[in-house]
């Protein structure tokens, strides 16, 4: 399913949380489960990864996550002020020690002149530490790799946030 490179990545990165003894726990949107799917692709990911959330509506962003309503209004649900707090609404509703969220515009629809197709924000937020956040244009390269690109930001986040 996943390419032989992303997956050595993968198991690369839930190796390194395993030796730290920390946990993650995933807040995605328009990945609609690629990064929880791809970590779960490793054999013993059990022990590193707590749950996914997938919220693709702004309702879910809300009730399962805990996104503000004002903060959507506010920014809209493609913003850096969503990604973080998808990320923090996930790391207080488990018991994850990591959480990375991923909010964004895949296409072919739901783009604006400030919000293109391509447009991604990412966060990771940790129990001990600031909130990161990452924003990447990836231009309109089709939904599937805009997807997997969102998904190989996402760990290269993860792996950052555990270096700190």
């Amino acid at each position: 399913m996943f390419a032989l490179a992303l997956l050595d990545e993968a198991a690369r990165l839930l190796e390194s949380f395993r030796a730290a003894e920390k946990r993650l726990v995933t807040a995605e949107s328009c990945t609609g489960g690629l990064i929880t799917a791809l970590l779960t692709e490793i054999p013993g990911s059990s022990d590193v990864v707590e749950c996914g959330f997938v919220t693709y509506s702004n309702a879910a962003k809300q009730e399962i996550l805990g996104v503000s309503a004002n903060v959507l209004a506010a920014h809209g649900a493609v913003s850096e002020a969503v990604a973080r707090a998808m990320a923090e609404g996930a790391l207080v509703r488990c018991y994850a020690d990591v959480a990375v969220s991923v909010t964004g515009i895949a296409g072919p629809r739901g783009s604006s002149d400030q919000k293109p197709i391509g447009l991604v924000h990412l966060a990771v937020a940790r129990r001990k530490g600031a909130t990161l956040h990452r924003e990447c244009h990836f231009g309109d390269i089709g939904r599937g790799r805009i997807r997997l690109n969102a998904v190989e930001v996402a760990l290269s986040l993860l792996r950052l946030a555990l270096a700190e």
